[in-house]
């Protein structure tokens, strides 16, 4: 079986797609993270991230939209397979 690519964009519900990710650590694929906007504080997200962070999971924050764009073509392209939560 082969290993896939997995990107998960964290757009509207931002924790819940932490939490999403996460989970998808469980399996044996690659999993990355692109957060765009702000992520606001608050002790889920914390939770969350800590998790990605113990599970290498790389998270990339996007804050300044107007560059965002590009950033998420470039990681879309590399992904075999991409949620937008």
């Amino acid at each position: 079986m082969t290993t896939k690519n997995i990107l998960m964009i964290a757009r509207d519900k931002k924790v819940e797609a932490l939490r999403m990710a996460s989970g998808l650590t469980l399996l044996d694929d690659a999993v990355s993270v692109l957060i765009c906007g702000v992520l606001e504080a608050s002790a889920a997200a914390d939770e969350q991230l800590e998790a990605l962070e113990f599970s290498d999971v790389p998270v990339s924050r996007l804050e300044n939209l107007a560059e965002a764009a590009a950033a998420m073509a470039a990681a879309i392209a590399r992904a075999d397979v991409v949620y937008l939560v």
